[in-house]
């Protein structure tokens, strides 16, 4: 075979391997811009359906009653090029309302529910031409076209529900004599002293503050970077620098010195010495909660009386000071801090009631407390000689007791008591009774625990009439009248004593040993308590089914989003503090035997008279009544009042916002 010939061969083999290859350049073209534009289309669409699920969600779109999710979604869809035409099966936009869960692999899933905004999903699709080659194809075979049938899922949601809780004192109105006694207070806990005027208490009491700003105020002057506030929450910080930090957001140019509210902080300031604390203990923050829940307003009193309370539970101080009242003197308070108050507590409230936390001790709980702590007054002379109700109560006992006591002699107890038939000039015993006995003090304790809140359930389904349930404690006292001696009352703060209570001695029966020698009588020192007598105590609990909760439901409209004015709910306990005549049960009237060693039958004697004694046992009750009933509620209250704590009652304050943030895809 000649050369020529088989060049000319390969040569035609060429020719046909180029055709080839230029066919199946075509193709691959085709296929790479049909696989561009599908997925072109398809990315348009995801963008449709992402854009549209977003708007759904962030407007609050609901599924019923009314359909509004779908008309968001179908405005935002046609604002994006994709309009949706009825009895068009090119392009659909399916819209659903329901809620989201995590499975066991930990992957978000969308569950349907028309009753449930929690998340919205939009199905988008769009009906196109499969290829363009395909489509010449069927076009040259009289065939229709081959078309594709594009799907874009989104699921949009707001960012959790956030609910906040706030604990608040009573509001009081403070006079001078009330801010004398918490000068004395707020300055003993802080380990200071303090001179601040009514009008400065008042000024405190009168102002808002705001917990964002506050944190980031704080972090600010700590010189802290850290994204959240976990870490302000969470250091130990001195609590001069969080009164600075209140100065600093109340007064930004540093020009308002001379007001009454920047000076009473900054005296507080000062007062607070070294003392170190974690903010945390009385601020709540649960981790992950959006920066916009934190915009909760609360009284600066508040605030402060929390740091002051969480610097006592730190210093372990006992406050001791005395306090005067019209009237009145020697009463001295000796007041420490057991646990001091949570505040303010925001977190979400879905995971506050998850299934497997506790609402009310779990990790993601969102509870407020009163402060826990213990007062003990001492009320001395000359207040208690001024009782003359009192004394003539008690001299009432003498006329009852000595006509038993000489009825007795009748049956030969001369051996014992002999008083009316001593021979002249002979040595006999005789019952000497004494009414109040030296030294003359009644002490009265208050131990305070906490009155608590925390949530319990909530409900956003339709956030026009959103609800948020909590349970509530009042707070529980104890409450001692009598003879308590201090150590028992104020020890270690972290492990608190138990209150030793002794009753008050109103009558002493003792004995005296005389010689009659005529009209005159030689009498030795009186032996006390040798027939035993009559004492006093109290021992009750105030407000005592406080630890029975109760559940309340906040609703709207009252119930707010986060950062606006809270709906407070009053938990009202019957007043047993201001009202002591209300414990009657607690006020026992007790006879007690004789000393020891000085058993004898004198010690029968006054153990026999029950009966005797009723009529007058309930006219020492009335009297002690109407003695303590003022000056508890004068000076007990003003003192727990003054530390955020009513006995009587426990305010609590509620906020729910449905949805906080911007929108985001959650799948």
């Amino acid at each position: 075979m000649s050369p020529r010939l088989e060049y000319s061969r390969q040569r035609g083999a060429i020719g046909l391997m180029a055709v080839g290859t230029l066919a199946l350049a075509l193709v691959c073209m085709l296929l790479v811009v049909d696989s561009g534009r599908l997925y072109l289309e398809k990315r348009k669409l995801q963008n449709v359906a992402d854009m549209a699920a977003l708007e759904a969600a962030g407007l609050g779109g609901q599924c019923t009653p009314t359909n509004t999710a779908t008309d968001y979604a179908k405005q935002n869809a046609t604002r994006n090029g994709f309009t949706v035409v009825a009895n068009d099966s090119s392009r659909g936009l399916v819209v659903d309302c329901g809620r989201l869960s995590t499975n066991a692999s930990n992957i978000r899933v969308f569950s349907a529910d028309a009753s449930k905004n929690e998340a919205i999903r939009v199905v988008a699709t769009h009906t196109l031409t499969t290829s363009l080659a395909n489509g010449v194809w069927n076009l040259f075979k009289g065939q229709a076209l081959g078309n594709t049938t594009l799907t874009a899922t989104a699921v949009a949601a707001l960012a959790p529900p956030v609910a906040s809780l706030t604990i608040q004192s009573t509001t009081i109105d403070v006079d001078s004599n009330k801010s004398v006694i918490l000068n004395s207070l707020f300055g003993g806990l802080l380990g200071g002293s303090l001179n601040i005027s009514a009008a400065g208490w008042n000024g405190l009491i009168a102002s808002d503050i705001s917990l964002l700003s506050y944190l980031n105020q704080l972090k600010v002057d700590l010189g802290l970077t850290a994204v959240g506030y976990s870490q302000v929450l969470g250091n130990t910080i001195h609590v001069s620098q969080l009164f600075q930090s209140a100065i600093n957001v109340l007064d930004p140019t540093h020009t308002l010195g001379a007001t009454v509210t920047i000076a009473s902080l900054q005296a507080l300031n000062v007062a607070a010495g070294t003392t170190q604390v974690v903010l945390g203990n009385v601020l709540q923050v649960v981790s992950g909660t959006d920066v916009s829940a934190l915009a909760v307003n609360v009284k600066v009193f508040d605030l402060i009386e929390g740091f002051v309370q969480l610097a006592n539970k730190t210093n372990g101080l006992v406050a001791s000071f005395p306090i005067n009242l019209p009237g009145l003197a020697q009463i001295t308070a000796k007041v420490q801090v057991l646990q001091p108050p949570q505040m303010s507590a925001i977190g979400s409230p879905a995971k506050a009631i998850a299934v497997g936390h506790n609402p009310q001790s779990g990790p993601n709980r969102i509870y407020v407390q009163t402060a826990q702590l213990r007062v003990l007054l001492s009320i001395g002379l000359p207040v208690l000689d001024s009782l003359a109700p009192l004394t003539n109560a008690v001299t009432g006992l003498v006329g009852p007791l000595t006509s038993t006591l000489s009825s007795l002699l009748q049956l030969n107890l001369v051996g014992v008591i002999d008083g009316l038939t001593c021979l002249l000039g002979a040595s006999c015993t005789m019952p000497d009774l004494q009414i109040l006995p030296p030294p003359l003090k009644i002490d009265v304790a208050l131990d305070a625990a906490n009155g608590s809140s925390w949530v319990t359930g909530y409900s956003c389904a339709n956030p026009a009439s959103k609800t948020l349930t909590t349970n509530t404690t009042t707070a529980l006292a104890t409450l001692k009248v009598g003879n308590i001696d201090p150590s028992s009352v104020f020890g270690n703060s972290q492990t608190p004593s138990q209150i030793q209570l002794l009753p008050i001695k109103l009558v002493d029966i003792g004995t005296m040993t005389c010689r009659r020698l005529l009209i005159f009588n030689d009498c030795s020192p009186r032996v006390p308590s040798v027939g035993g007598g009559i004492a006093l105590s109290v021992d009750t609990k105030v407000a005592e089914n406080a630890n029975t909760s109760v559940t309340h439901t906040y609703v709207s409209p009252g119930l707010k989003d986060i950062g606006q004015q809270p709906l407070y709910y009053p938990y009202v306990t019957t007043n047993l503090v201001t009202n002591l005549s209300d414990t009657v049960a607690g006020i026992n009237i007790q006879m007690y035997g004789p000393t020891p060693g000085n058993s004898n039958l004198l010690g029968d004697v006054i153990g026999g008279l029950g009966s005797i004694l009723s009529n007058v046992s309930s006219l020492l009750i009335a009297t002690i009544k109407t003695v303590l009933g003022p000056l508890l509620d004068t000076v007990l209250n003003t003192l727990l009042l003054g530390l955020g704590i009513d006995v009587n009652q426990v305010e609590v304050g509620a906020n729910l916002s449905c949805h906080t943030g911007r929108a985001y895809l959650v799948i």
